[in-house]
């Protein structure tokens, strides 16, 4: 299975110690060399050195070709999109609207950090999606209240 990631995920999920949620879910993940970088730059939010962590495959995007669609994206998402495309990835996990629609229109299948949280409790992986959620939100990562709550609901919380 070819699982590429973002940066956003990748920050929220490090946000509240659950970034090993990725591999527990998917097994290695793709990580465009552009959203290494952009993890390696630093903020408030300390993430990993992604390129030491074993279930992390780095993939060079130098040579690889940008569809036009994606021009509106920061780069990362520029990337990590052009990668999923033309790798076929089976899933992508991004959670910007614009990003989303862009890799659907691409016909790639998405899920953004908040369907992880989903599959992990789902998984029992976590004892509750929606401190999980509201933990993220609590380290300055914006998601829903009502979107938290609607998905909250679908897991019996």
């Amino acid at each position: 299975m070819i699982v590429f990631c973002n940066t956003t995920p990748i920050i929220a999920l490090a946000s509240i110690d659950q970034l090993d949620l990725l591999p527990r879910l998917f097994g290695k993940i793709h990580v465009a060399d552009a959203v290494i970088n952009e993890c390696t730059a630093g903020g408030l939010i300390r993430v990993p050195n992604l390129v030491d962590l074993d279930w992390v495959i780095p993939i060079d995007s130098a040579a690889w070709a940008m569809p036009h669609v994606l021009l509106e994206l920061d780069h990362g998402e520029k990337v990590t999109l052009a990668l999923a495309s033309q790798m076929k990835a089976d899933r992508v996990i991004i959670d910007e609207k614009l990003g989303r629609s862009l890799a659907e229109y691409l016909g790639l299948a998405v899920t953004g950090t908040l369907g992880v949280l989903l599959k992990a409790r789902q998984q029992a992986l976590v004892p509750s999606f929606r401190k999980a959620a509201q933990a993220m939100r609590r380290q300055g990562i914006y998601y829903s209240p009502a979107l938290i709550e609607r998905l909250a609901r679908t897991v019996g919380e």
